[in-house]
């Protein structure tokens, strides 16, 4: 698979880089563990958020693969390659699952190709969530995805990252209106628990990155309009089906103790297309 347009800029902070640096991996620059050092030092425990949403998302996956018929992924604003991807998930219960990773990073294409170049039931695609039509008829889409069938588009924690004027709820219908019934969409986003824990930390996204938007339950949940909500709905990342197939490989439970606020501030839910 070839590279094109991979120039990486380790001058300016990565929102893919700066999660990586959270998530203790290694594909990170000075300038980027510099950001992610604020929430270590001055925002303690924030980084569970990190992997509270990583959990719920293995989860999610698993549960998609192995409760439906659905064996097409697009995970948009994917990120850096980490420990269970959504390919190395879905195809551990159907290995014949095809799955399209979206990211706007050069990094991201640069380290997925490597890591996903013996895998031809995957594509790294760099490109623009804002632009979903340019997504779904880029030509390595088209050449893994049928959307005549099912297909599961996989939102996780990128749509925060998307201010209102850019239209978030429009980027969720596009797919909506693209994919088939019996399509699901995971959705992960940050929650505004009207604290100085998110004032605090939506404050440095905004000012390093120019973007980072909390909302409520009730503007998440509006950002599924047209879709079947599934049990148990929108809930804190750590209380969306822990226990169920899938593991926990994260180790961030919820279920038998009281989550603290940072992991509050992270929610998901699974939507159907009816």
């Amino acid at each position: 698979m070839t590279v094109e347009g991979s120039s990486i800029d380790s001058t300016r902070p990565s929102i893919a880089r700066v999660y990586d640096y959270l998530l203790g991996g290694k594909d990170n620059y000075a300038v980027d563990r510099q950001v992610g050092d604020v929430f270590f030092r001055d925002l303690p425990g924030s980084v569970a958020i990190a992997f509270a949403n990583r959990a719920a998302l293995t989860r999610a996956i698993a549960q998609i693969v192995t409760t439906t018929g659905v064996r097409q992924f697009i995970d948009l604003g994917s990120g850096l390659p980490t420990v269970d991807n959504v390919h190395q998930v879905a195809q551990r219960h159907a290995p014949e699952s095809r799955i399209v990773y979206v990211d706007n990073d050069p990094q991201v294409l640069v380290h997925g190709c490597a890591l996903l170049e013996q895998n031809d039931r995957t594509r790294v695609v760099r490109a623009d969530v804002r632009d979903p039509e340019g997504v779904r008829t880029h030509p390595d889409t088209l050449e893994l995805i049928d959307f005549d069938r099912p297909v599961a588009v996989v939102l996780s924690a990128v749509l925060h990252h998307v201010n209102d004027a850019e239209d978030p709820a429009g980027i969720v219908r596009h797919w909506r209106d693209h994919v088939p019934s019996g399509s699901h969409f995971f959705v992960s986003h940050f929650r505004s628990g009207d604290n100085p824990e998110t004032a605090e930390a939506e404050r440095v996204l905004q000012r390093t990155f120019g973007r980072g938007r909390w909302r409520t339950d009730e503007e998440i949940a509006s950002l599924l309009d047209g879709l079947e909500i599934l049990d148990p709905g929108i809930v804190p990342a750590p209380l969306w089906r822990p226990g169920t197939v899938g593991g926990n490989p994260w180790g961030v439970g919820g279920a038998e103790r009281e989550l603290t606020v940072w992991e509050r501030l992270i929610v998901a839910g699974l939507a159907r297309k009816a």
